[in-house]
């Protein structure tokens, strides 16, 4: 099977037992320290980690399209917001007569707007599986429809970019509007309930990390499935020499079309894993700026590595974090210097320094005349 792949590779490995561990350190921390102590890690830090983790899941979905398929997608922020919306509107439905004005069907801010029915897109979210199905499908489909119509006509590099811009833009604007019955500015907020748990106890918080760590790991196997198969080489052909696979023979859109519809699905569980973390969704999340932010994580960590991209974004943001309290007016700037220092000087990001530092370890283990000399310095 073409997961097994992954799995048996000693980084995945590697990847996957520290994930593993950090949830487990994590929750334990948790729940066995009690608050004050030293080791005790608070429900706040524990959404802060969770929601590290969803902004992971993300930069992988956009590292397997622009590392290994050259696609520079400057739009995956659409994707994480139509997850996020998807699994807001699950949660808007779930809290029922318990809102400010007490209506069972319509979510207050149609209450608010006097609407006098639900509209038809918002019937079947009160089903958690319809919802978490729509998370999958709704983003999917966006790519499915963008995809073919930009793949078809072989629009590539540059102009492939700010289509994915102008696509998540033009999204944030109909999304502020009120009338398209997503909560216009304001968004999605108010959450109460998810799959019948309290959203805002320590318990589900605690769930929810781990649950987001979860689906992390899952993302990164299966893409680590993708590009390790027959098809990754294909799209690694695509991405170095898209006229010679051509000739080759390969149906190079349709490669384009189905890592690009997966990328996007993945992008919709982070989304949608980082609402209920989160407490909100609004249309800020389609902001083009937010999409170049991630591939400022991709490029941080090192293209074309997953691992990297993992790291970049959780790095930026933790950075983010702390450089917003001490200096929220010049964070933008800090970002803007990073990602240029980055580009001059580190053009394979972090991951490329660890390669470099194994290939030179690996060189030096390798080398006959080195063992001696190693030897005699020892002794």
């Amino acid at each position: 099977m073409w997961l097994k792949r992954p799995l048996q590779e000693r980084s995945t490995q590697l990847f996957l037992g520290i994930l593993f561990a950090a949830l487990v350190l994590v929750t334990l921390a948790n729940l066995l320290f009690p608050e004050g102590h030293p080791l005790h890690v608070t429900t706040y830090t524990v959404t802060l980690m969770g929601k590290y983790l969803c902004y992971a899941l993300l930069a992988v979905a956009v590292d397997l399209v622009w590392g290994y398929l050259g696609i520079l997608s400057l739009g995956h922020g659409a994707f994480f917001a139509l997850g996020g919306y998807a699994m807001g509107m699950y949660l808007m439905r779930q809290i029922g007569d318990r809102g400010v004005y007490g209506d069972p069907v319509l979510p207050d801010f149609m209450v608010f707007l006097n609407w006098q029915e639900l509209p038809w897109y918002w019937h079947g979210f009160d089903m958690a599986w319809f919802a978490f199905a729509m998370v999958l499908l709704v983003p999917g489909a966006l790519a499915l429809v963008f995809g073919w119509l930009a793949f078809r006509s072989r629009v590539t590099g540059v102009y492939l970019s700010i289509i994915t811009q102008a696509l998540t833009f033009a999204l944030m604007l109909a999304f502020f509007r009120n009338e398209m019955g997503f909560g216009g500015n304001n968004g999605l907020t108010d959450f109460r309930d998810i799959l019948g748990f309290n959203l805002r106890s320590d318990a589900t918080r605690l769930g929810l990390f781990i649950a987001t760590g979860i689906a992390l790991a899952i993302g990164y196997v299966v893409c680590r499935g993708i590009v390790t198969s027959k098809l990754g080489r294909v799209s690694i052909a695509c991405r170095d020499a898209e006229a010679r696979t051509r000739f080759l023979g390969y149906r190079v859109e349709r490669v384009q079309l189905f890592v690009f519809v997966v990328s996007a699905m993945l992008a919709g569980v982070a989304g949608a894993l980082y609402v209920p973390q989160v407490g909100i969704i609004n249309p800020s999340e389609f902001s083009p700026i937010f999409s170049i932010e991630v591939v400022v994580w991709v490029a941080l960590g090192g293209r074309a590595t997953l691992y990297g991209a993992v790291i970049g974004a959780i790095l930026v943001n933790y950075a983010k974090t702390v450089f917003t309290g001490v200096m929220p007016d010049a964070w933008l700037f800090a970002l803007g210097a990073l990602f240029v220092i980055v580009t001059v000087f580190l053009p394979q990001g972090i991951a490329g320094l660890i390669k470099k530092r194994r290939k030179a370890d690996d060189d030096q283990d390798n080398d006959p005349e080195a063992e001696p000399t190693n030897r005699e310095a020892t002794a």
